[in-house]
């Protein structure tokens, strides 16, 4: 038995060096690595300002004063690297001393582990000669073999002893050795530890300052589009400007972001920088993608975590579906939902908004796919056409074979039947879709699209007339002219009717106009408090952009520029803060009354023209009748 643990701790001591010879390694590399990168982005920015400088000098003079100021920086550095060069060697020489005292201490187990087994091999004998003496008693008093002047019982007391010594003597080297370990445990975990906050404030650090490059190439880029578009130029000038565009769109955004590679896709699948077929708009898409990238580096600590753990808190030690309106709630809904949290909350959501409905029919979803499956709708031609029209940027919608398309389709059809006044309408397919994505679950997303359908949507608001629809676009319109006087002026004077943009984002709720991120922030206050969150938003998108929409001045410029600028919006932040506090928001209240004085305004103007149509139809048939008895009436002329 003393053998097999020796033989144990002496695997195990070998198998904890290799770890810590592998950890130590490890932790070297990673540091090494998180240098390197530093010191490449300060020499890439270092270099970037000197070349700016240099170039800005007026006179010969300052340029010489800026080469000497770096030349002296470059001493400085040098002094820098020598000291750290020392620094490095007085770093080696201690772990030399630590590796001499690790080689004395094992030189030590070694010589312990050979006095217990010269120990083991007397005990072996002893113990052989105890066995001979039990089988013949009589061979105790014999002087045969060195055993003179013992008794058998002699003999067994000093065995017991011997094995007590040794056990005593394992049981000592086996504290020095978990001593040993223990401290070389505790060693190595504050090293992995330090090395641990080190890097991670170096992660921070390259982050903030990665984002603060963004921001600048950002900017950068920003003043060679505006020169671009200027008419002020001379001809050597457009072409100074136009090479530098070119210069700029060579670069990739990937070979510039090596800490944190931009990712092509989200984790819904939605593509984070949306692709431009217009090859005027590349120098745009790489200034969006660099705001994108930029708000991503910089919001991570300080957005993302403080609003996580304000979620966890908040949720902390509730059930699944006890969540209570509140002020807090809306706030935080307001703020955004974290992922991992966004499934759940949705759920309570719909699950509140539907409660009745779910109680008097529990299995209504399955009953309404077997009836989709034995009795086909008339909707059913149109949903499978527009199934792949659906979110088609979207991995999990891209392939015709996606499991995630079948289960919009059944969602679709039972739906269908769900509501048969409405059946199917081109838009629904995108809310079941965003639904399916975050909820991840058939049912839920059906009972969501009858939540945002049948509950937060008015009445009307996707039936074959669409009325409903209009009817907000013309409050909307009231909003506007309210809110953003110029802007409305601004479309007037051009003969621009923002309907047409607009009418897609509420019939869908934006999806497909925002970027993904911002849009299920728009979703997860929308589920709450119901379509004035619409009208927020949509305030607050032209807002943002209002100053660029009113320094183009051609209707068709204006009307391309509405069919994309939401995708250019990157700070989701500042979007929230004006569309609920920069607006001057308005309650639910005043929306339904816009909503009622319009609807009867509309409903008036159909009736007139059912009129209109009445009288023209009369006026027509009357009309081919007075032709036909002409015709005859001259046909009878010719035959007299």
């Amino acid at each position: 038995m003393p053998a097999a643990l020796r033989e144990a701790a002496s695997d195990k001591t070998t198998r904890l060096q290799q770890e810590k010879h592998m950890l130590a390694e490890e932790v070297k590399a990673q540091k090494e690595l998180v240098w390197l990168l530093h010191k490449a982005l300060e020499a890439a920015q270092l270099e970037k300002r000197t070349c700016t400088e240099f170039l800005a000098a007026e006179c010969e003079q300052e340029r010489l004063e800026l080469l000497r100021h770096r030349e002296r920086q470059a001493a400085d550095l040098q002094g820098r690297l020598e000291e750290l060069k020392a620094e490095a060697e007085g770093l080696r020489a201690s772990l030399a001393q630590r590796d001499a005292h690790v080689a004395e201490l094992q030189e030590n187990i070694t010589l312990m582990m050979a006095k217990n087994h010269s120990k083991q091999e007397v005990i072996l004998k002893l113990s052989e000669q105890v066995a001979a003496c039990m089988a013949d008693p009589r061979r105790t008093m014999s002087t045969t073999n060195g055993l003179e002047a013992l008794t058998f019982h002699q003999l067994q007391e000093d065995t017991e002893n011997l094995k007590v010594g040794l056990w005593l003597d394992d049981i000592e080297a086996y504290k020095i050795q978990n001593k040993f370990l223990n401290s070389e445990i505790y060693q190595l975990t504050k090293l992995w530890r330090n090395s641990s906050e080190q890097e991670k404030s170096l992660m921070v650090k390259c982050a903030y300052l990665e984002a603060r490059n963004c921001q600048i190439e950002s900017r950068y880029l920003g003043v060679l589009r505006k020169l671009q578009e200027s008419n002020a130029l001379e001809p050597g000038q457009r072409e100074a400007v136009r090479n530098l565009i070119e210069d700029a769109l060579k670069g990739d955004l990937n070979d510039v972001l090596e800490l944190n590679p931009v990712r092509e896709h989200d984790e819904y699948g939605f593509k984070i920088i949306p692709d431009y077929e217009v090859e005027d708009m590349k120098l745009l898409a790489k200034i969006q993608a660099l705001e994108i990238r930029s708000h991503n580096l910089l919001r991570q600590e300080a957005g993302v975590r403080p609003l996580l753990d304000r979620w966890a808190q908040y949720l902390g030690g509730r059930p699944a579906d006890d969540l209570c309106p509140s002020p807090e709630l809306k706030f935080l809904l307001r703020c955004g939902v974290p992922r991992e949290y966004r499934p759940r909350v949705w759920r309570w959501v719909v699950r509140a908004r539907t409660r009745s409905l779910r109680e008097r029919h529990p299995d209504r979803y399955e009953q309404l796919c077997q009836k989709s499956l034995t009795s086909p709708h008339q909707a059913s031609r149109q949903i499978q056409l527009d199934l792949h029209r659906t979110l088609t940027t979207n991995q999990r919608f891209s392939s015709p074979s996606s499991p995630t398309l079948q289960q919009l389709q059944r969602i679709l059809l039972a739906f269908s039947w769900q509501n048969p006044t409405i059946g199917y309408c081109q838009g629904l397919n995108r809310l079941a879709a965003i639904a399916l994505l975050v909820l991840e679950s058939e049912e839920d997303a059906f009972w969501c699209l009858v939540a945002v359908v049948e509950t937060i949507m008015p009445q009307d608001y996707y039936t074959k007339t669409l009325i409903a629809s209009q009817v907000d676009q013309r409050v909307l319109k009231d909003f506007m002219a309210e809110k953003m006087p110029r802007l409305t002026a601004h479309f007037e004077e051009h003969s621009v009717d923002v309907s047409l943009i607009t009418f897609s984002w509420f019939l869908v709720v934006f999806v497909e106009s925002l970027p993904s991120d911002i849009l299920l922030r728009v979703w997860d206050a929308f589920l709450y408090e119901g379509t004035k969150v619409i009208f927020r938003y949509a305030l607050a998108l032209f807002k943002y952009k209002e100053e660029d929409i009113l320094n183009i001045h051609d209707n068709v410029e204006i009307y391309q520029y509405l069919r994309f600028f939401t995708k250019t919006i990157s700070d989701g932040r500042k979007l929230t803060n004006i569309a609920f506090s920069d607006m001057n928001p308005f309650p639910m209240k005043l929306l339904k009354n816009r909503r009622a004085l319009h609807l009867e305004r509309l409903q008036g103007e159909l009736r007139e023209l059912e009129v209109q149509q009445r009288e023209f139809v009369t006026e027509s048939a009357e009309r081919k009748d007075k032709d036909l008895d002409t015709i005859l009436v001259s046909e009878d002329d010719e035959d007299l």
